[in-house]
C-alpha cells in the first residue's frame, strides 16, 4: 500500500482565504501588474508521489507558453528527468503545451480572479512508482 505524504497540514488557497480576500488580492495585483496573470499552483489533493512546492502563488507574464510554465514548475519541484508529473488546469483540463497564459486565464480563470491550477505524479505505462 502506498504511503500518502500531506503538506503538514497544509490547506489549499481557496480554504485560506475567503473569497472576497482573494478577489480584492488579485484585483489589487492585477491593477499593479496589467501584463501579468495571478496563478495559484497546488499539488493535486490525491497526489502520492510529489512534494509539495514552497510557494503556491506565482506572477506570470500573459506571453509565457505553457511549455515554459511547465519547465518552471519542474525546476521548482525537482524533479529528475525520470519523473513524470502533468498539470491540470482548474481542476479538470489539460491543456496544449503551445498556449499561453493569457489564453488560460481568458477561458479558465476563476471567479476571484486568479487562475489555478494543480500538478500530479503520472503512472507511465502502466509502470508504479518505487518510491525511490
Amino acid at each position: 500500500m502506498a504511503v500518502v505524504h500531506r503538506t503538514h497540514g497544509a490547506q489549499r488557497f481557496k480554504h485560506r482565504k475567503t473569497f472576497a480576500a482573494r478577489k480584492e488580492e488579485s484585483a489589487l495585483i492585477r491593477s499593479k501588474y496589467p501584463h501579468k496573470t495571478p496563478v495559484i499552483v497546488e499539488r493535486y489533493p490525491g497526489e502520492l508521489y510529489l512534494p509539495s512546492l514552497d510557494k503556491t502563488k506565482f506572477l506570470v507574464p500573459q506571453d509565457v507558453i505553457m511549455s515554459h510554465f511547465v519547465t518552471i514548475i519542474r525546476n521548482r519541484l525537482a524533479l529528475s528527468s525520470n519523473q513524470a508529473f502533468y498539470l491540470v488546469v482548474k481542476n479538470r483540463s489539460l491543456v496544449n503545451m503551445c498556449t499561453t497564459i493569457a489564453e488560460l486565464d481568458q477561458d479558465f480563470k476563476d471567479s476571484d480572479g486568479f487562475l489555478y491550477m494543480s500538478y500530479a505524479s503520472q503512472e507511465m505505462f502502466g509502470a508504479g512508482c518505487s518510491g525511490s
